[in-house]
Parts: structure tokens; C-alpha cells; sequence
């Protein structure tokens, strides 16, 4: 899968991604408690091994139940349950690549439970188009020396993947998403919304696997 290739170019020679499915359809999800960090993680390691893979991806628009987990995502009007990016799901420590050169627009730690960790936001110019990519659950050491303003290649490291204790409290993954318009939001944006609020997000946030970078 080229998005996968391209994000983690020098960190893995053979990438089998698995689709990870976190939606209420997956009755495997009722069987842990998401709130412990070990059958959270084994979940997401039993199902990527049952299908022969060695890395999980998915979640672009998926109505997910995991946010339950974190009054982060509570709304008055509508809960935040609708994923906005793609989360491919490898090792802490795994490095990672820009899609595309680009660069820094702006970056930051959201330590909030459930939240980024670290988070950075590149600018782009694509097809004549200006287009920002967020590269979310970074840890906070690789991500340290990052400066605003500074101009990136595609091959060149920007980040690797954090632990629990600085990524939000999630297993490592990566979080990638597109945004076409940042709303003035600096080092972050939301990842998730609700269902109210979906047209506008999928608009905005276009899916990073059919994308023509």
C-alpha cells in the first residue's frame, strides 16, 4: 500500500497491513476492557496476527466505540465518534516520513487522555493545491528539535512513534490526516467528530488512501 510505504519507508523491509476494524460490528471489542492498557494492546496485536499481518490500518470515517473511553470526545449535542484520518498501527519507536515535501506548519504535545501526544502538521503543495498532512502520536524526544517554518523532503525523518505515556494513552500508531483548511488551529485538529458535524469534516479532510499525492 503506497500511503504505508511512503510513511514508513526506512522502517520496515515487508509491511502486510491488516484492516482493524473498531466500530460496534466487531463483537470482539465487547469481550476487553479498553480502558486497560495490556488487553487494549492484545487485542490489536491477536488481530493483526490472525490474518498474517504485521502492521493494522483503517478507520477513515469509521463510527468507532473506542472514544468512549475519553471524556475528550464528549459533545453536548452529539458524541465525537466518527474518525477523520487513517491510523496505521506499528511498534513504539517505528520512524516516520512526509507524504509529500512540504513544510513545517506547525507542531505540538496535546497531552490530554486520549488526545495526540505528539503532534506535527506539515503544509503542502500538491496538484496546485495547498493541502496540510498531521502526523499524530509521535513521541515527544523525536519531535524536539522540529522548528516552524523549516522545509522538508519526503525522505527525510520528521518523527517516530510514542509510547502509551506520551501518545494519549494509546497503543503506538500512527495518526495521519489531511486538512484542506487548518481554521486557524495550530500543532493540532480534530481528529474525530460527530455525526452533526461530519459533512463539513468529510470535506475537509479528504481520505489519505485515494488521495493523488
Amino acid at each position: 500500500m503506497k500511503l504505508i510505504h511512503t510513511l514508513f519507508k526506512n522502517s520496515v523491509q515487508e509491511i502486510v497491513p491488516i484492516q482493524l476494524d473498531f466500530s460496534a460490528e466487531n463483537l470482539r471489542l465487547k469481550e476487553i476492557d479498553l480502558d486497560n492498557r495490556q488487553q487494549f494492546e492484545q487485542f490489536i496485536e491477536n488481530e493483526i496476527s490472525l490474518l498474517g499481518g504485521n502492521c493494522g490500518i483503517g478507520g477513515y470515517l469509521e463510527e468507532r466505540v473506542i472514544y468512549r473511553r475519553s471524556s475528550h470526545y464528549e459533545n453536548a449535542e452529539s458524541p465525537r465518534c466518527m474518525h477523520l484520518g487513517v491510523d496505521i498501527w506499528m511498534n513504539a519507536g517505528t520512524e516516520v516520513f512526509p507524504i509529500s515535501d512540504g513544510m513545517i506548519h506547525s507542531l505540538a504535545i496535546n497531552n490530554f487522555y486520549g488526545d495526540y501526544g505528539g503532534t506535527i502538521i506539515l503544509q503542502h503543495h500538491i496538484n496546485d493545491d495547498i493541502i496540510f498532512s498531521l502526523y499524530g502520536h509521535l513521541s515527544h524526544e523525536s519531535i524536539a528539535s522540529v522548528r516552524v517554518g523549516s522545509v522538508i523532503k519526503q525522505g527525510e525523518q520528521i518523527g517516530e512513534l510514542g509510547s502509551w505515556d506520551e501518545n494519549g494513552n494509546w497503543p503506538a500508531h500512527l495518526h495521519f490526516q489531511l486538512i484542506r483548511e487548518m481554521q486557524g488551529n495550530l500543532g493540532d485538529y480534530p481528529g474525530v467528530c460527530s455525526k452533526v458535524d461530519l459533512p463539513y469534516y468529510q470535506e475537509n479532510c479528504p481520505n489519505p488512501l485515494t488521495y493523488n499525492f
